[in-house]
């Protein structure tokens, strides 16, 4: 991605150009002054909102004196979802400049323990002021995690957390209550029908995935266990591969009532559901609102999204490496990521 030109925030000239109006006017509206129309209002309201704006910050910022640089570790591939994460840093471009701050990323395999704690290894040479990383829960990452604190480098967990390590924080939402819901929404929408439930995660040493696993088999053991779970099969997040497992399983088991997708390939399992004739037949949770989500959650094919929003772990992700740099304290409640659960009748 293409970064941000931290030698020359945001400005409020920048602000009056792209809202077509004079200097004066722009200071007009931020004081709330009289005399503007409210078309010029809303335009440089708009420009405003749309660059994140704040002129007071943007002046604290240039007076610490203090650029800072932070990486982003994201996994490889075309997760949808992560993509979207990666699409919201790169629109946070004003607010990123107007507080000097750079953000890199870096993409490897956060599938291989490996790769991933390679590619942190790579970052505690003191480059990086902070670290954003979708982790994999293993004792190599955990290690590379704690040399980076050790190194100075402040260190958050997005979307999937190691919490044994010694991270700063965590950023993303209580996957153990969204698999409990899961496993909640497809036992009461498969109902009395007897037959079995389908599993696929991109890999169970993801922690988030590890855990959206144990809350739906509470859910199903406790409430539903009329319901055969069939065993879990691995994705890892691709498409193709998806598609191949979950054929392979509506083949073998004609008795599938339900489908549980606790991570991304939901494109390839939603295809061999349609090739199989049985879009409409079996209930299918998945996760996360995407464009592709959101077709198939208009054609019938998947009944629930289970979502997180990718803009608020972008933000929430940068705001508290920032607060960590700075040492000043977290605003919890507004980093706090939700569990929204999405259906046809009610997308945004």
């Amino acid at each position: 991605m293409k970064e941000p030109d931290t030698s020359s925030p945001l400005t409020l000239k920048d602000i009056a150009r792209q809202a077509g109006v004079s200097l004066a006017t722009v200071d007009r509206v931020l004081h709330n002054r009289p005399g503007v129309r409210p078309d010029t209002v809303r335009r440089v309201r708009e420009a405003i909102e749309r660059n994140s704006f704040q002129p007071h910050v943007a002046a604290a910022e240039l007076a610490r004196g203090r650029a800072r640089r932070f990486a982003f570790v994201m996994p490889v591939g075309a997760n949808p979802f992560m993509l979207q994460i990666e699409a919201y840093i790169g629109e946070m471009a004003g607010w990123l400049s107007a507080r000097r701050l750079t953000v890199e990323m870096i993409k490897t395999d956060v599938f291989d323990p490996s790769v991933l704690a390679a590619s942190l290894e790579q970052l505690t040479g003191g480059d990086y002021d902070g670290v954003a990383v979708v982790a994999l829960d293993h004792p190599s990452v955990r290690a590379a995690i704690n040399d980076l604190v050790d190194s100075g480098t402040k260190v958050v967990t997005l979307v999937s957390d190691v919490p044994s390590s010694r991270r700063h924080h965590y950023i993303g939402i209580d996957n153990i209550a969204a698999g409990r819901t899961a496993g909640a929404l497809v036992g009461r929408l498969v109902g009395l029908r007897p037959g079995k439930i389908a599993i696929i995660a991109g890999t169970q040493s993801l922690r988030d995935h590890a855990e959206r696993i144990f809350g739906f088999n509470q859910v199903m053991a406790s409430e539903f266990s009329q319901l055969e779970i069939l065993p879990l099969v691995e994705g890892r997040d691709e498409d193709d591969r998806s598609e191949q497992l979950i054929s392979g399983l509506l083949g073998k088991h004609p008795d599938i009532v339900g489908l549980y997708n606790v991570g991304a390939g939901t494109q390839g399992v939603a295809k061999a559901l349609t090739e199989a004739g049985r879009e409409k037949q079996i209930v299918f949770i998945a996760h996360d609102l995407t464009a592709m989500t959101r077709k198939l959650l208009l054609q019938g094919t998947l009944d629930v999204a289970i979502s997180q929003n990718p803009g608020h772990e972008a933000r929430a992700a940068v705001r508290v490496l920032l607060s960590l740099a700075r040492n000043e304290p977290i605003l919890i409640e507004q980093e706090k990521i939700r569990i929204d659960i999405l259906m046809r009748d009610n997308l945004p």
